[in-house]
């Protein structure tokens, strides 16, 4: 269990849980802080001293390996858990370099110390000056209130009054100080993953550059390299999305607070003053506790609390409830006050004090007290503006919207992404949901109505439904699958869920969905990748029925049930669900009596990217027809990550670069290969840091792609057969989205030899990919 998210509510309660929560934030963060401040001193350490270059890589390896991020929720995109274990990724490579002794490039300022130098100033220095403004504006709120609620009840009214302006105004001020250090908080634990990460990343593409005697070790990290950048992006990208969603809930609480209480099983809880009595020469004291009161069973529970005594929380009293009465300011010189009885206590009252009438209002009404003013307080959740539904005319609206997009912007860049103008939406959006005008807007042939202008409409329209296309009921257990398990059960239950629709929204989904992926594969015009979609519409398809930091840290889960939609699509929607779906085997395991599988290299798998795997059957097919090509330099390996002016959405052959980052979708990159002249490809392989494959290497050592030999400029042979049938006899679950699952009996066309030795290719059910060559039979 990681880091318990902040709830904005939870700044209006201050809860003795609320501030170890905090406290647990802010240890977290001071020890990334010093963390970082370790990983900067080595980094110099490198660049200073080449003498001791080889202690000083064991110990920033040291610092790299025992680090580990901590993350907010229960559980982890797959993303998140490769960056977790990339600090322990680069370590092990940092540890084979040692033995090279080669010069550090002086690029390492540029791409590790000033970043990381300027991520811990800029964002873990202001999370300091944070915590200072909090801390001091909580001693000031507390003092101003303790002293607020010792005045005399026999001063004058106008007195009363300006004090209790000033309270209230000092009250809205800690609030908002409150609400913000809460969202800083978070913000930066979910920043600093990809924010330190990524320095290190570009230092080890530097390092690798330098290294002419690291080739082999450089051809392994780029298959890794490659799959990082993509799950840092991806990270990124649902960060920024994840970011606004916050937010706009901070906000929405900021404006009420009351409409946005948490549910729980309390009727009522907050913080009360308690008067204890003292011998007669000593009168009382007034001792801050947190209460607690459910009134089902009229249990009240009160724990003393004090803020400004570095939070130490005393031990708790529980007792039933019998009666609650007002206490009026003639009988005690303290306002706000109340007395409740104790069943074991009879005529033995407890005098207590709220903090405002308001207060004390709310209290009494959930003590049942007598002479208590009720409350009408409007808890339910507000309806969704718009009159959005799955009628006829919904069905209508959102397919004119996409045959407009498909006609006229399939391959506008930005697609969904690049919003409209918000008043030009909402009146094409009163067009549409008109009966009466809606056949008349002609969104294909108009020019009145901008792409943006339409994309931004029909995801405004499905925000408007009054319940999410993918429902409230099943939100929960779509996410589940997402949190967990292979690539290939998380498809089988999402195509089992999707089939739990209701008919309405399933007919709706799949025809959005369709369209979606027909956008995807324009990706290379649009930049708009499966990945990129899914951020988009992760929260229009779905979302939690009650808004909590909770609920939107399962954002980036919204987001991959989304992408699961859209490349699976054809299964999910046109085949029924097996209804007897058995449980997915864990990914590690081998069936019984199976033989063991041929590791990938050295008894250890690669995992490898289904870019990278399709980039090898493209080049392997494209092979026999081209020309000799021009050696690929060793040493030229170009930063992805690189600073570079290209603009926001500017176009690329790999995907999106959005900033100074690329987002690349798995499918883009075979793509784009095969639309290479023959003679372009070696500097394309060389741009992506795969070297050349050296004839004189053993078959082992060998990457699985199919380079020229930087010897002769030919061609290298590869083992193959005639194209043949093979059946399974054994089954086997698939270890790596390069891979294919299948049972005992499964029949696979079109098998060859692979460049991994100990497996081969086929396809299955349409599929291609790798296949134990000791899990099968030739026919």
């Amino acid at each position: 269990m990681g880091l318990q998210p902040l709830e904005f509510s939870d700044c209006y309660l201050d809860s003795p849980w609320f501030r170890e929560r905090v406290r647990a934030h802010e240890a977290e963060l001071e020890k990334t802080n010093k963390f970082i401040k370790e990983l900067l001193k080595d980094g110099k350490n490198l660049i200073a001293a080449t003498k001791n270059l080889s202690a000083a890589q064991r110990k920033f390896a040291h610092s790299l390996r025992d680090f580990k991020f901590e993350f907010i929720g229960d559980a982890e995109t797959d993303d998140e858990r490769y960056i977790d274990a990339s600090l322990h990724e680069f370590s092990n490579f940092l540890k084979n370099l040692e033995e090279q002794r080669e010069i550090l490039a002086l690029s390492v300022t540029e791409t590790l110390i000033k970043p990381l130098e300027r991520f811990r100033k800029e964002q873990l220095g202001a999370v300091k000056e944070e915590k200072k403004k909090f801390d001091k504006e909580t001693e000031k709120n507390y003092s101003l209130l303790e002293k607020h609620l010792n005045l005399s009840a026999k001063k004058k009214e106008l007195q009363l009054q300006e004090a209790d302006n000033q309270v209230e105004q000092n009250r809205k001020h800690f609030y908002e100080l409150s609400l913000e250090y809460v969202c800083k908080l978070q913000e930066i634990q979910e920043r600093k993953k990809f924010e330190c990460v990524e320095p290190v990343l570009s230092f080890f593409q530097g390092l690798f550059t330098f290294y002419h005697q690291g080739y082999e070790l450089a051809k392994d990290f780029s298959h890794y390299k490659m799959a990082l950048q993509i799950n840092i992006q991806n990270t990124r990208n649902r960060f920024e999305g994840t970011r606004s969603e916050v937010e706009e809930l901070m906000n929405k609480i900021r404006r009420n607070p009351q409409e946005h209480k948490r549910a729980n099983h309390f009727t009522m809880e907050g913080y009360l003053y308690v008067q204890e009595k003292r011998p007669a020469p000593f009168g009382s004291s007034w001792v801050k506790h947190y209460c607690m009161y459910r009134k089902e069973t009229k249990k009240f529970s009160m724990i003393p609390f004090e803020h400004r005594s570095g939070g130490k929380v005393g031990d708790a009293e529980l007792f039933v409830l019998t009666y609650c009465t007002k206490r009026n300011t003639d009988t005690i010189d303290r306002r706000f006050c109340f007395d409740l009885e104790a069943s074991d206590r009879p005529g033995v009252p407890v005098t207590m004090q709220a903090f405002s009438e308001e207060d004390r209002k709310l209290w009494m009404e959930a003590l049942d007290g007598k002479e208590a003013l009720l409350i009408n307080l409007n808890r339910a959740n507000a309806k969704r503006e718009g009159s959005a539904q799955l009628d006829k005319i919904g069905f209508t609206i959102i397919k004119k919207c996409i045959s407009a997009v498909e006609t006229r912007g399939i391959n506008d860049q930005g697609l969904y992404r690049v919003v409209g103008v918000s008043s030009k939406v909402q009146r094409l959006l009163s067009l549409l949901m008109d009966s009466k005008t809606c056949n008349e807007v002609d969104l294909e042939n108009s020019v009145d109505w901008e792409v943006k202008t339409i994309t931004s409409a029909m995801k405004q329209y499905l925000r408007n439904l009054p319940e999410p296309l993918m429902t409230y009921e099943l939100h929960g257990e779509f996410i589940v699958p997402a949190k967990s398990g292979s690539p290939e059960s998380r498809v089988n239950a999402v195509h089992f869920l999707v089939h739990k629709l209701p008919e309405k929204n399933k007919e709706m989904l799949e025809i959005l969905v369709k369209h979606l992926a027909n956008v995807s594969k324009h990706a290379k015009m649009n930049l708009m990748t499966v990945a990129n979609l899914g951020v988009v519409f992760g929260p229009t398809l779905m979302r939690p029925q009650e808004e909590t930091v909770a609920a939107i840290m399962d954002l980036k889960f919204q987001n991959i049930v989304v992408e699961i939609l859209i490349e699976n699509h054809e299964k999910i929607f046109k085949t029924l669900p097996d209804a007897s779906l058995p449980e997915p085997i864990p990914m590690s395991v081998s069936p019984p009596n199976a033989p063991p599988r041929q590791s990938r290299r050295q008894g250890q798998r690669i995992k490898r990217p289904l870019a990278v795997y399709n980039l090898c059957l493209e080049l392997d097919d494209a092979d026999s027809h081209s020309s000799p090509r021009e050696d690929t330099p060793t040493g030229s390996m170009d930063s992805l990550s690189s600073p570079s002016p290209t603009p926001a959405f500017s176009s690329s052959p790999l995907g999106l670069l959005d900033g100074n980052h690329l987002i690349m979708d798995s499918g883009d990159l075979a793509g784009w290969t095969t639309n290479l002249p023959a003679q372009s490809r070696p500097s394309m392989v060389s741009w992506m840091n795969i070297p050349s494959a050296n004839p004189a290497a053993t078959d082992a050592a060998l990457p699985t792609f199919f380079f020229p030999s930087p010897a002769t400029g030919t061609d290298r042979a590869v083992e193959s057969v005639a194209h043949r049938k093979a059946r399974a006899v054994y089954p086997c679950e698939a270890e790596h989205s390069s891979e294919l699952s299948f049972q005992i009996g499964a029949i696979f066309e079109d098998v060859q030899f692979s460049r991994e030795p100990g497996w081969l290719e086929g396809t299955l059910n349409g599929k291609r990919g790798l296949i134990p060559q000791n899990y099968v039979q030739f026919l």
